[in-house]
């Protein structure tokens, strides 16, 4: 096992590792009846052939960069596309009977990226299908930033900005311009393009057993390839909008972007991204173009040029005009190319969640409460690790987000210190712990409020709050949730107990959870592989008794 938690098993589906690829086209063409198979000498093509007259559009390159280039046929984008092993480029013999098979009499345009292999075997087709009378030209992609050079090495490579450059030239051909005129509009929107990446944790090709490169846990990998290959930088795991900025000041420099322009944003996801991720990022990312008097007038969010499963973005920005905008909008049924992608984008709003009126600030200290919040406070890292054993993991998070706010000492009457905790979980926890203890605390506010001494208003609240608690979720003694600490203390002060023997029966009902197996909750789809571990909920509970009998 590595940093990575790679072992000798593979981490993708498969079903062998030389299969990879051919299993995963057999599968891409089943779910797409308007894309075919060639498989002499291997390309993919629309099923419905080009209409007569109109530039046909081939493009392609190493497989592991899906959904591009395949998931990218369709009317209004490319008419084949031809991969080639993983992270290796097609070979001329595919390219060039693609380049055959989709000639609609009006010549045919590839769209290349700017990587050795890529440029030479499209090359070559070029000169193989000329003896065929096919006329061809020819789009390099070049936009990565990280990769620029004024030396005589290969230059910037090509990445997403490829997928700017098949939408604009695929409408293009289906609008009837000539060859001549795709090819220029497509040079233009290439040279008017940038991007830069950047991984969080590198990607792995199938079959192999260590990651493309190593990365430390507690660093970034700035100018990143999309072959898996590190980049130009190492630097310390930043936010995510000083990344954003980072990148930005690359892009924006390279294409010398001033107030005023206008540009075309593309978000995108390196394979193993998340869509929150994405989106959190693209907010960054307007925000930082609207910062520098840049216009926004389209956008892609999405997973579109991956390194197969690589944690990582890459942030493009095209320079555009009426032009481009006018053929980014116009259809295509590729099917990775998103439905909704005309629009301006709209304002940055405040998202943020409504915070509740948290507790009472003034008057004077609420010594118990305020142990009891801050020990929780203290122990964050021990309650996540305890839920990542028996659970998914987001207790200590939860409880982060319900409490960390809050300032000691806490101040105010109990019932409204208690009101308000019930508050904060609520609104700010959320899930199943934000609507457990709310209840629970809800319960306590309200017994606080109308009891004239501690140990019956602790009574009445922990009665009441086991009765809730349970209606809510319908857990029992020894699910191995809150109930088993608030169950026993219950019993406690039921038999007229002190505090402090309220507090012990609290903790042991926590302890007994270690030999459980719970039947509610999340923790219960973990089965027997929690068993040992005390519930992270129940230890809370005990918590909230123990410093109820300090008090």
């Amino acid at each position: 096992m590595n940093a990575y938690g790679w072992a000798v098993r593979n981490s993708y589906f498969m079903n062998a590792a030389e299969e990879f690829l051919a299993d995963s086209l057999r599968g891409f063409v089943a779910a797409h009846p308007g894309i075919t198979w060639h498989r002499d000498p291997g390309f993919l093509a629309r099923a419905t052939p080009k209409t007569a007259g109109q530039v046909a559009i081939v493009s392609g390159g190493g497989s592991g960069h899906e959904p591009m280039h395949a998931g990218l046929i369709g009317a209004g984008m490319l008419d084949a596309a031809c991969p080639g092993l993983i992270f290796t480029s097609p070979n001329a013999l595919q390219i060039a009977a693609a380049t055959r098979h989709i000639d609609a009499g009006a010549g045919v345009l590839h769209i290349v990226k700017n990587y050795t292999g890529d440029v030479m075997n499209f090359r070559i087709a070029r000169s193989i299908v000329a003896d065929d009378g096919i006329d061809t030209d020819v789009v390099l992609v070049d936009d990565d930033v990280a990769t620029e050079s004024d030396s005589d090495a290969p230059g910037r490579r090509g990445t997403a900005a490829t997928i700017v450059v098949e939408k604009i030239c695929g409408a293009a051909a289906v609008d009837g311009a000539s060859l001549a005129d795709v090819c220029a509009l497509g040079r233009r929107v290439a040279a008017n393009a940038r991007s830069m990446s950047v991984a969080l944790a590198p990607c792995a090709v199938p079959g192999s057993t260590v990651p493309s490169f190593d990365l430390g846990d507690d660093e970034m990998e700035l100018g990143i390839g999309i072959h898996g290959e590190r980049g130009t930088s190492r630097l310390p795991i930043a936010t995510a909008d000083q990344i954003v900025g980072t990148l930005l000041e690359r892009i924006t420099g390279s294409l010398g972007l001033t107030p005023g322009d206008e540009v075309i944003a593309v978000v995108n996801g390196l394979g193993a991204t998340h869509s929150l991720e994405l989106n959190l990022l693209f907010g960054n990312v307007l925000a930082g173009c609207r910062n520098r008097g840049l216009r926004v007038v389209r956008t892609l969010v999405g997973t579109m040029v991956t390194a197969l499963d690589m944690r990582g973005a890459s942030v493009t920005l095209v320079r555009s005009d009426a032009e481009m905008v006018r053929l980014w909008d116009a259809p295509t049924d590729a099917p990775a190319w998103p439905r909704l992608t005309s629009a301006e984008p709209a304002a940055l709003i405040d998202t943020s969640f409504a915070p509740p009126d948290d507790a009472a600030d003034s008057g004077t200290e609420c010594g118990w409460l305020s142990a009891f919040v801050s020990r929780v406070q203290g122990n964050v890292d021990e309650l996540a690790a305890l839920d990542r054993q028996a659970g998914d993991g987001d207790f200590g998070a939860n409880m982060m987000a319900a409490l960390s706010h809050f300032t000691m000492p806490m101040r105010g009457p109990d019932h409204e210190v208690l009101d308000a905790l019930s508050r904060s979980y609520f609104v700010r926890a959320g899930g199943t712990s934000g609507a457990v203890f709310g209840t629970m605390f809800r319960a306590f506010a309200k017994s606080f409020a109308a009891a004239e001494d501690f140990a019956t208003a602790l009574a009445t609240g922990t009665s009441q709050a086991l009765s809730e608690i349970v209606a809510l979720g319908g857990a029992r003694v020894g699910d191995n949730t809150v109930v088993d600490a608030l169950h026993p203390a219950n019993e406690a002060l039921r038999a007229g107990d002190g505090l402090a023997d309220v507090a012990a029966a609290a903790e042991a009902g926590a302890e007994s959870t270690r030999q459980l197996v719970a039947h509610k909750g999340r923790a219960s789809y973990v089965g027997e592989a929690g068993r040992g571990v005390i519930d992270p909920g129940a230890l809370v509970v005990a918590w909230f008794y123990a410093a109820a009998a300090q008090r």
